[in-house]
């Protein structure tokens, strides 16, 4: 080997060597700036708890008075917690929130990543999937128990504060505004800075909010109540997008599906059930206190949630990706060079603008059909259940109106798993009208009906548990059938647009319940907007496949594939 040649090797040698160690100390920098982020969440959280628990001492105080604090003088302590509870959630989401270096670059399917995920549609549920679903289904029941708490805390609050029922409308209107900002808000999120963020912002949120349980005015209720529906809207659309892009392909659609009803009938349950036991001892104003154990119990089952596989290959963090695999139980071979740099045939250069792609000419019409079908479906949960135990107390059932529901919940549960074996069976498409159909004559019959009245319990649970079984039903199948119809760069958004639609309708409830005469009234109201969800599913939704997701942006303008 001549002396050229051994020279040639000697500064090749140097050269690799000086860029092992210029990757190494990039690495470590990255992991300093991580670990520095961890603390941070980790102090937020801590000043966020120390905060409500500040509150306590006036709520303690009030129980000589049966925790009745309307009009009592902010101490002190609750001051200083409120403060607490800003500068925690503050610094909190810093602490989330990747970066400059590290947030989304590029969302474009690599021919690597392409055989990557690939590979993660034909794993075997492994006990890390097991363990996933377990802890999202619990963030599922700890949403929904929020804003379903909201038609049993708004008589008892009226009565307290000496208010109008007309006037405590307000409470759910401003709570539920929060979740229709808050799906759009957090879904958009989740598409640039990560699922997994912006599912433990949640979290934290429901902590902080838990404060709604002792606040002395009921200015202080809107405020507190609007940011919990923020966080109650956000949570849905980045569970959905993290789970659909986690969970093998085969196992999909039905997982999704029973994630979804379980989820929706769980936190109804302990929503209904909370009302029942805890509300006669310790009023209305601890069933806004029970989010924050609930909220640090999601908090606790954050370990068990990793980031989405596909995110983090779809914004080029593969060394992430991979570890996420691993727990997976799939081992991520790198791409080469030129696998890493081309993007696969077929996959065009990603849109900008957010929001606005899911009113492009590209998805318009998938956009409409989730929007009109949760359309329909909040109406009815926002506008017509949600404000039954208030009716059923204008018709002297006040006194059994939880027991009711709470009965008429558990007899809907067996039902959850139809919902699933349907969509997969028949597809979501058709599953989903079924479902919507079943709505509209339960609605009529309650038109026809009107069984809110005494003398009828037996026909009034019958109908309340069948309406409670076939809308949970759309609304377990509407959350999966929108994953499937956006790509990875935008899933997230299109789900939060979904789960906005199923909150807008209960914007209308203060409107409702100040000139609607009764409960046949209310479903009357809510039967039309569901017959027009059917058409318009009928007419435009898309059949998806079930078993794929796709990754690909489709460009502006471009007409949109015909997969009716």
């Amino acid at each position: 080997m001549s002396t050229r040649q051994l020279s040639d090797m000697a500064g090749t040698c140097l050269a690799e060597g000086e860029y092992s160690a210029m990757v190494t100390m990039k690495l470590r920098g990255r992991r300093r700036a991580s670990d520095f982020r961890h603390a941070g969440f980790l102090i937020g959280t801590i000043l966020v708890v120390t905060g409500v628990l500040l509150h306590l001492p006036d709520y303690i105080s009030s129980r000589s008075m049966h925790f009745v604090m309307a009009g009592m003088a902010m101490g002190g302590p609750m001051a200083i917690g409120m403060t607490l509870i800003v500068i925690g959630l503050a610094i909190a989401i810093w602490g989330l929130l990747p970066d400059r270096a590290t947030r989304r670059r590029v969302v474009a399917v690599t021919g690597g990543n392409a055989a990557a995920i690939a590979a993660l549609d034909d794993l075997k549920m492994s006990p890390a999937h097991w363990k996933l679903i377990a802890a999202l289904s619990i963030g599922l029941v700890v949403d929904t128990m929020k804003p379903a708490t909201l038609g049993f805390v708004v008589p008892a609050m009226a009565t307290e504060y000496h208010i109008g029922l007309k006037t405590a409308a307000l409470l759910p209107f401003v709570a539920i505004t929060g979740t229709v900002i808050g799906s759009l808000v957090w879904g958009r999120l989740a598409d640039v800075y990560g699922r997994r963020a912006t599912i433990l912002i949640s979290g934290l949120m429901y902590v902080a909010t838990c404060i709604c349980g002792f606040m002395p005015t009921f200015d202080w209720n809107l405020v507190m109540c609007f940011l919990m529906g923020a966080a109650a809207g956000g949570m849905l659309p980045t569970v959905y997008s993290l789970a659909s892009e986690s969970i093998p392909a085969r196992h999909r659609g039905w997982v999704l599906v029973a994630m979804s009803g379980i989820g929706a009938m769980g936190g109804y349950l302990v929503a209904s059930g909370a009302a029942t036991v805890i509300e006669p001892v310790l009023t209305w104003r601890a069933l806004w206190v029970l989010n924050a154990p609930t909220g640090l119990l999601l908090l606790a089952f954050s370990w068990y949630i990793p980031e989405s596989p596909r995110f983090l290959l779809a914004t080029g963090h593969r060394e992430k990706a991979a570890e996420v695999m691993a727990r997976f139980g799939m081992t991520y071979k790198h791409p080469t060079a030129t696998e890493a740099v081309a993007p696969a045939k077929g996959h065009p250069r990603p849109l900008r603008g957010g929001l606005w792609i899911l009113a492009s000419a590209a998805y318009y019409r998938r956009s409409l059909v989730v929007v009109l079908y949760g359309l329909g479906w909040s109406i009815v949960n926002w506008g017509f259940i949600t404000f039954l135990p208030a009716y059923m107390g204008r018709a002297n059932m006040g006194t059994h109106a939880n027991n009711l529901l709470f009965l008429a919940s558990v007899l809907s549960l067996p039902a959850i798993g139809l919902a699933s074996i349907l969509y997969v069976r028949i597809g979501g498409k058709l599953a989903m009208i079924v479902y919507a159909i079943i709505v509209a004559l339960v609605l009529a019959a309650f038109v026809v009906t009107n069984p809110a009245r005494p003398g009828h319990t037996v026909m009034f649970v019958t109908l309340t548990a069948l309406l409670l079984t076939s809308s949970n039903g759309m609304l377990a199948m509407l959350s999966p059938y929108a994953t499937e119809l956006y790509p990875t760069g935008l899933r997230a958004s299109g789900s939060g647009l979904a789960a906005a639609a199923t909150k807008v309708g209960g914007m209308s409830g203060l409107l409702l319940v100040s000139h609607a005469p009764g409960v046949s009234a209310l479903a009357l109201w809510a039967f039309f907007p569901m017959i027009i969800a059917v058409v318009t599913l009928w007419g435009l939704g898309p059949r998806v496949k079930g078993s794929t997701l796709t990754d690909t942006i489709i460009a502006a303008g471009k007409p949109e594939p015909e997969t009716v």
